[in-house]
């Protein structure tokens, strides 16, 4: 993952990325076509890292995206092609749902192309006139997931996406994000349950603000790697699996 020189068909690059006590000179490609999934303890540089890489928080070293300076990339088109979904879904104003999803179509001239689709996608369509903050922490996750799907920007960056989703709407988030993957996305979300794992082309794995691991799963989280970044024991066993009908 890691190289000197960026990659021009990557979507997002980082070379030598440094936010000076959050993260220490990180390089690597988010390429397309691919669910990566970002992993380490608290406060090992995750939302950093994606703040970084979404062109929302100033560092030293580079990031390019398509091999562009993304300083050099004006605010409408970045908002065209990255989409940022943060940690916490907070709201001040109490607009109603529909309008805050459609804020995602800003860039591109205030229509309302895909708005009710993801809505619907999203389970909030007997909500979208309800006040936003009147929501619970979930229901305002999807509003904030729906409004970075009606972008329709190839590069999807979700901090935490599934921490406050009932079991149902965690899995169907899984299963959007495969979708856009394949599709030739790229998408990035931050968790800390290792059990999706499996649902993941690739692993970046942090701790204290440096880039320990990167590859399939499969490959990364090995019961050494485990205990060194998270100080756990791992093993294999029978576990509760969910899935949609």
């Amino acid at each position: 993952m890691s190289t000197n020189a960026p990659a021009t068909d990557s979507p997002v690059s980082l070379r030598n990325a440094t936010v000076r006590g959050r993260l220490r000179d990180l390089s690597l490609d988010l390429r397309p076509g691919r669910l990566i999934g970002l992993v380490g303890p608290n406060g090992s540089g995750k939302s950093t890292l994606l703040q970084v890489a979404a062109g929302l928080l100033p560092s030293l070293g580079e990031v390019r995206w398509s091999g562009r300076l993304v300083d050099e990339i004006a605010m409408p088109e970045r908002a065209r092609q990255v989409a940022w979904v943060p940690q916490e879904a907070r709201f001040e104003f109490g607009f109603p749902v529909r309008g805050v999803v459609q804020q995602g179509r800003y860039a591109h001239g205030d229509d309302e192309a895909g708005v009710d689709a993801a809505l619907a996608r999203f389970d909030l369509g007997a909500l979208a006139k309800r006040p936003v903050n009147a929501l619970s922490g979930g229901e305002r996750q999807r509003v904030l997931l729906a409004r970075a799907l009606v972008t329709a920007a190839p590069v999807q960056l979700w901090d935490e996406p599934l921490a406050p989703l009932d079991p149902r709407h965690g899995l169907e988030v899984l299963l959007l994000a495969k979708e856009l993957a394949r599709a030739g996305g790229t998408v990035v979300m931050s968790l800390h349950d290792l059990r999706v794992a499996n649902c993941l082309d690739e692993v970046l794995v942090l701790a204290h603000g440096e880039l320990r691991a990167a590859g399939k799963p499969e490959t990364v989280l090995t019961a050494g790697l485990l205990h060194e970044v998270f100080g756990v024991r791992a093993r294999t066993g029978e576990t509760l699996i969910l899935e949609l009908p």
